[in-house]
């Protein structure tokens, strides 16, 4: 008797099972690991700057040079941060710069992207973010103002009063720079569906952890500065232990007099980057790496 009503709870929970997967309409309930759907991913080849040489080499400066890696990256756990892709620069040669860059690189890219399913993140700046409705608002209101610490003083902070002389001279084109039309999100890289806008380094952290992303390939403008610089920038976030890869071909910096002819401060930040625990990839690497339309 006792065996009866063994099979028989058996056979009720074998039926209930079933019975609940027809139900559900997941018949996965019952399917072999090899039956699942693989992860999707993305190949890419970062590369970065290799302190080291091999041995019998001489450790010189001059003996070191590139390496890269191979990588499969889980598409669910990659994002393309796109920082500052304005609409404008007041200064011609690096507006030029970045134009030809959004419609020759970075368009194909984000369009390759939306279409394997790799997520689009927008960082514009602060102001802009705040006005767009795509915009996660991870961050309540009450943890957006920077706390300073007593020290420097706030006066020495904005160089005003005792401090005023160490200040830099007024700019006498300054007004005309403040004049132009506010600076917004370029018009052939605009959110599109429910693509994440966020105002901060904060913010982009509460997102990637709640959509669980760990990889972040960075695009935008410009290259010695936001890129670098921003709190959602690519030392910050490699900071906060994502791995961070800068998409060389889609960024341009700001350059000088002294540097403008071979964009030194483009490549420069790039290397940095690449010297000190972050990497770069190409542009056709990531559309050529990435699987089918989603």
């Amino acid at each position: 008797m006792k065996r009866k009503d063994n099979s028989r709870r058996e056979f009720l929970r074998k039926s209930s099972l079933g019975g609940l997967g027809a139900l559900l309409g997941t018949p996965s309930l019952f399917a072999k690991a090899e039956d699942m759907p693989a992860e999707r991913t993305l190949s890419v080849h970062p590369r970065y700057y290799r302190w080291y040489v091999d041995q019998g080499v001489e450790w010189l400066e001059t003996n070191t040079d590139y390496a890269t890696l191979n990588w499969n990256i889980p598409v669910s756990q990659a994002a393309l941060v796109l920082v500052d892709v304005w609409q404008r620069h007041y200064i011609k040669d690096t507006e030029a710069r970045a134009e030809a860059i959004i419609n020759n690189n970075l368009v194909p890219l984000i369009a390759a992207c939306r279409k394997s399913g790799l997520q689009v993140i927008h960082a514009p700046s602060p102001p802009v973010a705040k006005l767009h409705p795509n915009r996660v608002k991870l961050v309540p209101a009450s943890e957006m103002n920077i706390k300073h610490d007593s020290w420097p003083p706030a006066t020495f902070r904005s160089l005003s009063g005792p401090y005023q002389a160490y200040s830099r001279p007024e700019e006498p084109r300054e007004a005309e720079r403040q004049g132009l039309p506010p600076l917004t999100f370029h018009p052939k890289i605009v959110p599109v569906g429910k693509e994440a806008v966020v105002a901060t380094g904060e913010e982009l952290h509460r997102y990637c952890k709640q959509q669980e992303i760990l990889f972040l390939f960075f695009a935008g403008f410009n290259t010695n500065a936001c890129i670098l610089s921003r709190d959602y920038g690519t030392l910050r976030m490699s900071d906060r232990g994502y791995q961070v890869m800068l998409v060389r071909d889609c960024t341009t910096g700001m350059e000088s007099k002294y540097t403008q002819a071979n964009l030194s401060q483009t490549t420069g930040a790039i290397l940095l980057l690449e010297m000190f625990g972050q990497y770069s990839v190409a542009s056709d690497e990531i559309i050529k790496g990435l699987p089918g339309k989603a």
